[in-house]
């Protein structure tokens, strides 16, 4: 029995997040149904952080499933966001092979405003703190096309090589150190690395995309995947916002940049939920796909409780808003505390609608996960994460059937397209 995650290169795959160690069952009666290779144990480190887990025991709760299960087909481990050097080390010794590179700190979201010369400054500043070695490192882009994307051969100018340069540049560098990292932390062992730079202001242009790729061939920083900042609203736990259009034709550009200069898969974060955009992105992207899903794993186990125990499932959401404003702080979302406040008007029969099916309600419900399990208590002042585990332990069926039926209806809109 395969009970060891493995890399699994450029097929492609998606993540299944588990905030609670209970939903490996249900991710892999859907995953069962699919060709999508599946990322059983995959948690970031500021997930595990407001959870209170381990990387120990987020490996252990996907190994234990599988084995109950008797699942024998090649599974992947990802360490999500990863962002210093102390992170991988503790992933790696956990057993993970598949390492998400956070380099969001060291992105310049101002070069997309800033004039030429502050521009040049910040080229001057690389130069002399080393991120470029060689003072004529422009020649490297300038006067040259680039073929293989969709259309006419790209080609810099000098004003898209800066802005691309400023942007992206020193996270490039930090991905090298973070890859040199990874490398050692595994020693002999298989391993494979995501790069991920969605968590930043502006959507990356195909030509930032493109430096992205150069930069890090020319750091020698393999890559499986690449997790690109897209047009349109990617925000947590609910549906694409945005022009399907421009969408469309902004991943074709970054899928073919992907094929000529890796090939890497695109990687999709924020992934759930995104109903309105799979056929598209199964379409577009084919094999060189990565999806990763977090969240969404933990609103399905609160609507098992919310069917089994409306009294608390009450009490864990008037917690969460009064912890909205502070919560929401480290997201992008678009849940303002005048639709929060509109939340207390909800009656018990009407609590899985709105709470669950409705934007307000899903969003803060995902932004408040981490102080429920960690801080949250009853008014019998026992604490909302045992309530929340006894329940999915006594009735584990239902929680199982609610993430089969969720995630069936992920695999299958990707590959609808």
């Amino acid at each position: 029995m395969n009970n060891q995650p493995v890399t699994l290169g450029l097929k492609k795959s998606f993540g299944f997040g588990d905030r609670l160690g209970l939903a490996t069952p249900g991710h892999l009666a859907a995953a069962r149904k699919s060709d999508f290779a599946p990322i059983f144990a995959q948690q970031s480190i500021r997930e595990m952080d407001r959870t209170q887990r381990t990387p120990e025991e987020v490996m252990s709760a996907a190994k234990n499933a599988l084995e109950a299960a008797g699942f024998n087909q090649p599974w992947g481990a990802d360490a999500d966001h990863l962002k210093t050097e102390a992170d991988v080390y503790k992933t790696a010794a956990a057993g993970f092979c598949f390492f998400t590179i956070d380099p969001s700190a060291f992105v310049v979201n101002e070069a997309d405003r800033m004039d030429s010369a502050a521009l040049d400054a910040h080229v001057e500043s690389m130069i002399k703190d080393g991120v470029f070695t060689e003072r004529n490192w422009t020649s490297w882009y300038l006067e040259k096309e680039f073929a293989g994307t969709t259309g006419p051969s790209l080609r810099f100018t000098k004003e898209t090589l800066a802005r691309a340069a400023v942007k992206y540049a020193r996270a490039i560098a930090h991905c090298e150190k973070m890859a040199g990292y990874i490398k050692t932390a595994s020693g002999a062992k298989p391993y494979e690395i995501e790069v991920s730079v969605d968590e930043t202001d502006s959507p990356t242009s195909t030509v930032e995309h493109l430096f992205f790729a150069l930069e890090l061939k020319r750091r020698n920083v393999a890559v499986v995947s690449l997790a690109p900042r897209f047009v349109g609203e990617f925000e947590k736990g609910i549906d694409f916002r945005g022009d399907l259009d421009a969408f469309a034709q902004s991943l074709a550009q970054h899928v073919a940049v992907a094929r000529a200069f890796g090939p890497y898969k695109i990687s999709v974060h924020s992934g759930s939920d995104k109903f309105a955009v799979y056929p598209i992105i199964g379409r577009i992207c084919g094999d060189l796909l990565h999806v990763k899903t977090a969240g969404t794993s933990y609103l399905e186990a609160l609507r098992a409780v919310c069917r089994k125990d409306k009294t608390l499932f009450g009490e864990i959401a008037a917690y969460c808003v009064g912890r909205f404003d502070t919560d929401r702080k480290s997201y992008h979302i678009s849940t303002t505390n005048a639709q929060i406040a509109d939340l207390a008007k909800i009656r018990p029969p009407e609590y899985e609608q709105f709470y669950l099916n409705e934007v307000p309600g899903r969003q803060l419900l995902h932004v408040t996960f981490g102080s429920v399990l960690t801080q949250g208590l009853r008014a019998n002042g026992l604490r909302f994460k045992d309530a929340i585990l006894e329940i999915l332990r006594a009735d584990p069926a239902l929680h199982a059937e609610l993430l089969d039926i969720h995630f069936t209806k992920h695999l299958s809109l990707l590959n609808a397209g």
